[in-house]
């Protein structure tokens, strides 16, 4: 039996598991069960096959035989343009939209995970060759929390100081807290609103968050995971009825003002918290040289 068998099959394993781990369907129903999953297994096994092969094929000198990682970057490129078309085709028929940044942001982690993959295999088959299998488990072992570590990022509550706020109104204008949200006239609407809608101020921790959570894909984002999880009191049609996030021009806060089905404060402060900050959004004007004083 060819002596590289053993180290490929170890490495494929190892990296279409790494895979499995990082492709979840949660809150967000996406991707879907099952076909969408599929998908995005068969991505990952090949990915893990050419991360496996790699490591032979530089061993025996087949330098060309490398290449072909090459090729497969440019593949899982297109793995990003299909996610991105096809959430664009779809966000369309959403009550509250993902927003453009907020699919980009889905789009870059597909495409990502197919790389991580790649070193996941490559590393534990290169491991597998070089010492044995026991040394192997250890470093996939390792290489699958480096691969948890990387796909998580930030989220809303690590940058915000999240409150609830009774909705109320001053005339026709409704506020959260002072943080104006939009004019309704009709008294019916006023009282639906009261009804059913539920108010949040998210407060930020640093100047940089001010920058990112006044990004419109970003407060976006919130509302969409809000009006997903929770469910949305509205319906095509109704303008009046259409959950928005406003912002304080004096402070950077911003008021939430969403019309939830499940109507629970501390599980609308959680759903928040948990929305992912996209990297898009993210601003860090304090690195600026500007506001560095030494520059003066």
């Amino acid at each position: 039996m060819n002596e590289y068998i053993l180290p490929i099959v170890f490495g494929v394993t190892i990296g279409t598991i790494a895979r499995i781990m990082m492709l979840r369907t949660d809150y967000r129903q996406y991707p879907t069960y099952l076909h969408g999953k599929t998908i995005h297994l068969c991505l990952g096994f090949i990915a893990a096959s050419l991360g496996a092969v790699a490591v032979p094929a530089i061993m025996e000198m087949e330098f060309t035989a490398v290449t072909i990682l090459t090729v497969a970057a440019t593949q899982f490129r297109d793995v990003r343009n299909m996610e991105r078309n096809t959430l664009t085709e779809v966000d369309g028929f959403e009550l509250v939209p993902r927003g453009k940044t907020y699919i980009e942001g889905i789009a870059i982690s597909f495409e990502s995970r197919n790389y991580l993959v790649i070193f996941t295999a490559f590393f534990a088959t290169l491991v597998f060759i070089i010492w044995n299998i026991y040394y192997a488990i250890i470093a996939a072992v390792l290489s699958l929390f480096i691969g948890r570590f990387l796909m998580s990022g930030s989220t809303i509550k690590d940058i915000v100081d999240i409150e609830h706020h009774p909705l109320h109104f001053d005339g026709a204008g409704l506020y959260v807290d002072n943080i104006y949200i939009m004019n309704i006239g009709l008294p019916e609407r006023q009282e639906e609103i009261l009804k059913y809608g539920m108010g949040f101020v998210l407060t930020p921790k640093n100047m940089n968050v001010v920058s990112t959570i006044a990004n419109l894909g970003q407060r976006q984002a919130i509302l969409h995971d809000v009006s997903v999880s929770l469910g949305v009191f509205s319906d095509s049609g109704t303008p009046a009825l259409t959950p928005l996030i406003k912002r304080d021009l004096d402070d950077g806060r911003i008021g939430v003002f969403v019309l939830p089905q499940v109507r629970e404060v501390n599980k609308a402060i959680k759903i928040i918290g948990a929305v992912p900050v996209l990297e898009n959004a993210i601003r860090m004007p304090s690195k600026s040289k500007k506001h560095n004083k030494e520059e003066f």
